[in-house]
């Protein structure tokens, strides 16, 4: 049976296993640089994990995915480019989602959880996250335009109206 619940300090090493397993996955399938640098690093999950905002997917008790939902202002998406984005309404963002390889349906249950909160989605991705590309629009998402990180590289950002 699968559960979505808030992360725990004391989820902290599976959860970097499984971002290290997603860092390998990502590599091997033509986006080695997303998150090569080891991120998201540990202050950032456990800065997540205290806010509320780091989640794990549990698969018969067995953690197999991890992701963040932010609900606010997304800094990063404060100026979008070659394209807008669909509404000026509240919204959450959805970051940081890995998985370990034998997950399965991760996004579709990702994306009916955060749609729980009532708000907009937005999320972005790597241009070379192919698989990622595709998760986001076959769950609803629209390709929107695209934002630079603070590190001023470049990603694909939609978003999904509820």
């Amino acid at each position: 049976m699968r559960k979505i619940i808030n992360a725990t300090l004391s989820n902290l090493d599976e959860i970097l296993n499984i971002y290290n397993e997603a860092r390998i996955f990502m590599k091997n399938t033509g986006n080695p640089d997303q998150w090569k640098d080891n991120k998201p690093d540990e202050n950032t999950l456990i800065n997540d994990i205290k806010n509320k905002n780091l989640y794990i997917i549990l698969d018969d008790d067995i953690i197999v995915a991890s992701f963040a939902l932010i609900e606010g202002i997304e800094k990063t998406y404060i100026n979008i480019y070659d394209g807008a984005w669909l509404s000026n309404d509240k919204y959450i963002t959805i970051h940081r989602v890995a998985k370990k390889i034998i997950a399965k349906n991760i996004m579709d249950s990702i994306v009916k959880f955060a749609e729980t909160k009532k708000l907009n989605l937005r999320i972005d991705t790597h241009i070379d996250n192919k698989i990622m590309q595709h998760l986001i629009l076959k769950n609803g998402f629209v390709k929107c335009g695209i934002i630079y990180l603070e590190d001023k590289s470049l990603r694909i950002a939609y978003e999904k109206i509820i």
